[in-house]
């Protein structure tokens, strides 16, 4: 299968002077074979796409989701974190089954391909389930079974999670990748982060936790350990595998020298973080001091949605206010946390996250003729500061197409609405 697209703007994320006002791309079977400006080549292909008044730019990555947490949206807003986790989310969570979990995976999956999400980083349960979504739907996932380590399950979710990565690390033609998911220091004592840490590096594959995500959990780490949540999970060894930190709101001077030294990747989810009032990132500080900083949305429960379109903007200006510098995370970088440092928080940085010979065919088309994008003096600043999920027009993963012209063509939308609907109201009846 080989198709082209033409006559397209082409924001590559290569670098910020490789982008193309007018070219073409070809995509032949998963992989871009072909990328240049100009006219493309008089050759067969089996589908064309027309770019006029549309930019190309690769697939957005979300790099720290709950996506069965969709079933929960707009549900106990507005409350503190442990209080929304321990008093109505946890409780709720108890009755999920694996139907729900992979309707409300459907459900998000479905409104990420809507707004050019094509990869994601997912903690969750049922993990299986969710390993069939992605498998059914066509989008790239890196799949972690979230561990409770203090909780009566600790060892039975252990296990299951050794069975996700022996079962389903590497298929769905590549698609699927299976991390660890210990939740946080607060939910995992050290002694079971060590064994984490130590199946991670025998079965070779990645870790995602939570740290240093709110005040609460800094102050009481460090009051029953005496030191701060990131170095006691440096302590614990876990460090010394590929992490992807979500949030690391609160560090100390200490705990950037440690997360540069191992090269921990962060996940920044600016508008979960904001929600649950737990503070403001400093994602200045970190990119100045070399750490990769990607972009999360965190769950729908949370945020409310999972639009990192949304999230680009957000994060942008938050970092603009929080230190009074409108020069802070300007516009290309903040896209480069949506793409290629997304595929770098996700060790995937030679498959995606970039459009080049060679790499997998992972991008989407956006429409910029729209009035909120008109008139385009810098096409990556309208992407950022204008765009909105309903631009984008076509999302392909690994060469396929899985939506055109705003349909979904990989699966059954009415289908995953109606199930997500039904699900939702049994788990919330008589709340």
């Amino acid at each position: 299968m080989r198709i082209l697209i033409e006559n397209i703007s082409i924001v590559p994320m290569t670098a910020p002077d490789e982008i193309i006002d007018l070219g073409y791309l070809i995509i032949e079977n998963n992989k871009i074979l072909e990328i240049s400006e100009g006219k493309p080549p008089t050759i067969h292909f089996d589908k064309v796409i027309e770019g006029c008044n549309k930019v190309l730019l690769p697939g957005l990555i979300n790099t720290h989701t709950h996506l069965a947490m969709t079933l929960f949206r707009g549900y106990a807003d507005d409350l503190p974190l442990m209080e929304w986790l321990e008093n109505k989310i946890w409780p709720l969570e108890d009755k999920l089954t694996a139907a729900d979990v992979y309707w409300g995976t459907m459900l998000a999956i479905a409104e990420m391909i809507r707004s050019g999400t094509t990869s994601f980083a997912d903690m969750y349960f049922f993990m299986e389930e969710v390993a069939l979504a992605v498998q059914n739907s066509g989008v790239r996932g890196v799949l972690s079974r979230g561990l409770i380590g203090n909780g009566p399950n600790g060892e039975q979710s252990l296990q299951e999670n050794v069975e996700l990565i022996k079962k389903w690390n590497h298929q769905a033609e590549g698609r699927i990748t299976v991390w660890f998911g210990p939740h946080a220091p607060y939910t995992c004592s050290p002694d079971y982060l060590s064994r984490v840490a130590d199946l991670a590096k025998e079965m070779n594959v990645g870790i995602h936790i939570h740290l240093a995500e709110t005040k609460h959990e800094y102050d009481s780490i460090s009051e029953q350990f005496g030191k701060s949540p990131i170095a006691l999970a440096e302590e614990t060894g876990l460090f010394g595998c590929h992490v992807l930190a979500a949030h690391c709101v609160h560090l100390n001077a200490r705990d950037f020298e440690i997360l540069r030294k191992h090269n921990v990747k962060i996940a920044h989810n600016p508008e979960s973080n904001m929600k649950l009032g737990s503070g403001i990132a400093s994602v200045k500080e970190m990119l100045e001091c070399g750490l990769t900083v990607s972009l999360g949305t965190d769950g729908a429960s949370s945020n409310n949605n999972l639009d990192l379109l949304q999230e680009m903007r957000t994060a942008a200006f938050l970092q603009k206010v929080a230190n009074l510098d409108p020069t802070a995370l300007p516009a290309y970088q903040v896209l480069e946390m949506a793409t290629i440092n997304g595929a770098r928080a996700l060790g995937q940085e030679e498959l995606i996250g970039s459009l080049a010979p060679g790499k997998q065919a992972d991008m989407i088309i956006m429409d910029i003729s729209k009035p909120h994008m008109v008139p385009c003096h810098d096409v990556v600043a309208n992407i950022v500061y204008s765009a909105q999920a309903a631009d984008v027009e076509t999302v392909i993963v690994n060469g396929e197409v899985l939506m055109e012209a705003r349909i979904i063509k990989s699966f059954d939308e009415d289908e995953v609405l109606r199930n997500a609907k039904l699900a939702a109201k049994r788990l919330t009846a008589g709340e």
